[in-house]
């Protein structure tokens, strides 16, 4: 295994924490590992009990260790919430070599000249994106290395985040014993694997049904355009699920899951099943035509919030339409649902890699796959910390040794001082 070419990614939802091993071999992604674990401390998309999200962190690890037989010290962690704000940004450079020939020097320079601009101190840089660079001129250019010039320009996006939720974040993943080595817009991540590249040209829509929240991401012209998340999700149909029945919140999930479907015209009176009722030891009886007249109405409400926000962005017509992922995107007549309220092109986008082919998966192998493109084309280190599971010693024990080592480490690679250790610096200094 080449651990220079494999990737450990950290989706944290308000459902589940999710943590996906991927192995890059010449441009192609295998998936090695995967864990999952419910996920406690998250509210509507926030980080609200440190504790129980570092337990919730350390649940998904430990699965994803057992799944290949190894360590995992590093992670990319994915942020997402309505904190993200994007900004367009431009740098200019001179290309610095005797030849002229551009080269991996030159790129970090012309980043890091875009990312000179007025920021409010409470925010911090997440990401600087290129969209296109320039060389004397010529537009259009997606990768200048090797190309002779004299000026080099970088058009792109600067994406900004709360320092106060980075920070709590960062916190979460340290305390679980794990070291940041990229932190990636989830919504960037995603539109990597679900959306075609003529979809993101032509303008689209995606649409991240989660579980305590709704992220709505708008591309358009091959780049993301705007972002915004609204505190909908799965959860809300499980509460309503669970005072319709009058049953526990747990069995109401378990019910929707099992036997959900969210258009009531495609639903079955025949599918019956028996839920307990709470404060009693009887049982009662439903059928799925019955669930569905819960869930529809609910999704209903969630497809018009949404198309709400998409105008509220500034986009009344998008040619691509919608694209749907997430875990509550794989219930049955989601699809159907969401074609009747929009009235326009929708499909469910579903990572096509063995193991994970369901739409909550989308996010983390996105991660892995924008990581990896990132590192070709911003020529930054990212570490991926996979090492031997040592026998006879409590994994938190080599990692809290191996800490200061890894920070200092960390300070090298220019992508991690910006993203990291600045973030960080607000809080212990």
């Amino acid at each position: 295994m080449n651990n220079h070419d494999t990737y450990v990614t950290l989706d944290i939802g308000t459902s589940s924490v999710r943590v996906i091993i991927g192995e890059m071999t010449n441009g192609s992604l295998n998936i090695i590992g995967v864990g999952e674990s419910s996920s406690e401390g998250i509210k509507k998309g926030s980080i609200v009990d440190i504790d129980e999200t570092v337990q919730s962190i350390r649940k998904a690890v430990e699965k994803a260790e057992r799944m290949i037989g190894m360590s995992i010290k590093h992670v990319i962690v994915g942020v997402n919430g309505n904190h993200i704000q994007l900004q367009r940004c431009h740098g200019v450079v001179a290309v610095s070599s005797e030849d002229r020939e551009i080269g991996d020097e030159d790129i970090t320079r012309v980043i890091d000249a875009a990312q000179v601009i007025s920021i409010p101190p409470e925010r911090e840089i997440i990401d600087v994106i290129p969209r296109q660079f320039i060389v004397d001129g010529l537009d259009e250019i997606n990768d200048p290395r090797g190309m002779i010039g004299v000026r080099l320009e970088m058009e792109g996006t600067i994406i900004t985040g709360s320092k106060t939720m980075l920070h709590n974040l960062l916190r979460c993943v340290e305390k679980a014993g794990l070291q940041v080595a990229d932190i990636v817009l989830q919504p960037l991540a995603a539109g990597s694997v679900a959306l075609s590249k003529d979809e993101r040209s032509l303008g689209v829509a995606l649409v991240d049904l989660g579980g305590g929240s709704t992220t709505i991401s708008v591309f358009e012209g091959g780049v993301l355009q705007g972002t915004s998340q609204i505190t909908v999700g799965g959860d809300h149909i499980t509460n309503d699920i669970s005072v319709g029945f009058r049953t526990s919140t747990e069995e109401a999930e378990e019910v929707k899951t099992s036997f959900g479907h969210a258009f009531i015209s495609d639903a079955s009176d025949d599918e019956t099943f028996e839920v307990s009722e709470i404060g009693s030891d009887q049982k009662q009886e439903f059928s799925q035509w019955q669930l569905a007249n819960i869930i529809e109405p609910r999704l209903d409400e969630m497809f018009q919030l949404v198309l709400k926000e998409i105008h509220r962005l500034g986009y009344q017509d998008l040619s691509g339409g919608l694209v749907l992922t997430g875990g509550t995107a794989k219930m049955p007549g989601v699809l159907e649902l969401a074609r009747d309220v929009a009235q326009k092109n929708v499909r469910v986008a579903i990572p096509d890699y063995i193991g994970v082919r369901e739409p909550q998966f989308t996010n983390g192998v996105g991660l892995i796959t924008f990581a990896h493109r990132n590192v070709r084309i911003q020529g930054k280190e990212i570490k991926t910390g996979l090492e031997p599971i040592q026998e006879g010693k409590a994994k938190a024990e080599p990692r809290r040794k191996e800490k200061p080592k890894q920070q200092k480490e960390s300070k090298n690679s220019p992508g991690v001082k910006k993203k990291v250790s600045n973030m960080f610096k607000m809080f212990f200094e």
